[in-house]
């Protein structure tokens, strides 16, 4: 724990001193944060027209429960709004990869890989520790968009839809999905990063994770799927066993003599 404390502080450390590394991360997460207002509150404010008056959304609001307690506007909103969220979880993933994917290919062109592979650190020290220092600033940025998501919902939305955003599964979006997510795109960028000479590759590669988390958003969006807290929980789960696996197949290749001889 000690040696993994101190290559997670050497990886926050770099990022610290290197700020602009973070901005896309930031600014990711500015439009996923911009994004929801505009299709909820503005834009019907500038055409005129309500939520509630749209029949389809109004009928597609239905999957996330009655809510008799909310207007027809409301309940239009808090839907739209329970999407965003997690996109907005998740969009700020696609900046960190840039972090994750940067993480060996830089050290290696820096020559800074070679007397760090040289210590007595494990593969596993080495990659979790580059996990986690892509992943916790990226989501310290993302909690705090987080907090400044709910606080617009309480201004702009319809009364009582922030109080209802406050359930079992938002939690579940905030405390297990995204940061499973995060973890098995990160991971997944850190072992391609270790394979490849190329951080680009690294990045797209690891961007996949996104692809049927999309798709799932889609489905959602159109009404035709509809995830539970309890689902959802089942999923973020999954997602962390994936990661467990990809972190133990992670370790079989990285072959740290073979990246030095290799990457000379």
């Amino acid at each position: 724990m000690m040696r993994l404390r101190t290559l997670f502080k050497k990886e926050v450390l770099e990022v610290t001193r290197n700020p602009a590394a973070l901005l896309p991360v930031a600014l990711v997460a500015v439009i996923s944060l911009a994004l929801p207002f505009a299709v909820t509150v503005i834009v019907p404010a500038l055409a005129g027209q309500r939520l509630g008056d749209d029949a389809d959304l109004l009928k597609v609001s239905l999957v996330a429960g009655v809510h008799e307690e909310l207007s027809a506007d409301g309940r239009v909103q808090l839907f739209l709004f329970q999407q965003f969220l997690m996109v907005f979880l998740l969009m700020p993933i696609t900046g960190a990869m840039a972090l994750a994917a940067h993480a060996v290919v830089g050290e290696k062109q820096a020559r800074t890989l070679e007397p760090l592979l040289a210590t007595p650190i494990t593969t596993l020290e080495l990659l979790v520790a580059k996990v986690l220092g892509a992943l916790v600033p990226t989501l310290a940025i993302a909690l705090a968009g987080l907090m400044l998501y709910f606080v617009c919902i309480g201004l702009f939305a319809e009364p009582g839809v922030v109080s209802a955003m406050l359930d079992a599964r938002s939690a579940v979006l905030v405390g297990i999905i995204a940061p499973a997510a995060a973890l098995v795109s990160l991971q997944s960028a850190i072992v391609i990063s270790s394979r490849v000479n190329d951080a680009r590759t690294a990045q797209q590669f690891g961007v996949l994770i996104i692809i049927p988390l999309t798709a799932i958003l889609v489905a959602q969006f159109t009404g035709t799927l509809w995830l539970s807290a309890t689902m959802l929980a089942v999923l973020g789960l999954g997602l962390f066993g994936i990661w467990i696996l990809l972190t133990v197949a992670s370790v079989a290749l990285f072959e740290r003599e073979a990246i030095l001889t290799r990457w000379k």
